[in-house]
């Protein structure tokens, strides 16, 4: 079992169940689901950058990444419908604890001039996301073996209801949040 999984069911379960008085230990809320997304708008023009960023999520995760299509056509972006213009990844269990842990414990330490992820990025259902400029803070990635700088969106799938108990739940795992 991973050690966020573990910390999470020893420690975090009780201190929520406390905080917000939950009837039923299934009402506790929990990570579901993150979800690791690079939108690559240079794809069109080089396609072998999509290739880059397919391995690049593949070393982060630890799971190959699935490209993502274009819905529609946007002339003015020389876009064709189903073009692949980025790649993702879904994580669930054990995979998505060590990925949260590292993100959380190496990677986010890591970012120039941090002062703390936004506490502004939720969506109203209990989700968060965090946007990072570049995949050059997770230690996994060598600077000499990358070709250039992609930014990419984590999303955090809670089993939370409202924002507050979803900010409870990251914060007790450790997420470093700014002052609101």
């Amino acid at each position: 079992m991973a050690r966020l999984h573990e910390r999470y069911d020893s420690e975090i379960k009780g201190k929520l169940q406390e905080k917000f008085k939950y009837d039923n230990v299934m009402e506790i809320p929990r990570l579901v689901k993150v979800v690791v997304n690079t939108g690559l708008g240079e794809a069109i023009t080089n396609p072998k950058a999509l290739d880059a960023a397919v391995s690049d999520m593949t070393t982060i995760t630890g799971q190959k990444p699935i490209v993502t299509k274009a819905k529609k056509s946007i002339a003015a972006f020389k876009l064709r419908e189903g073009m692949s213009i980025g790649c993702k990844v879904t994580l669930r269990g054990d995979r998505m604890y060590d990925f949260v842990d590292k993100l959380i414990s190496a990677s986010i330490p890591r970012v120039r001039d941090f002062k703390g992820v936004s506490p502004k990025a939720f969506d109203g259902r209990g989700n968060y996301t965090l946007g990072l400029k570049e995949q050059l803070i997770f230690p996994e990635i060598e600077y000499d073996k990358i070709d250039r700088i992609r930014g990419m969106e984590v999303a955090f799938v809670t089993s939370a209801k409202t924002d507050e108990e979803c900010y409870e739940l990251l914060r007790l795992m450790g997420m470093p949040f700014a002052d609101k």
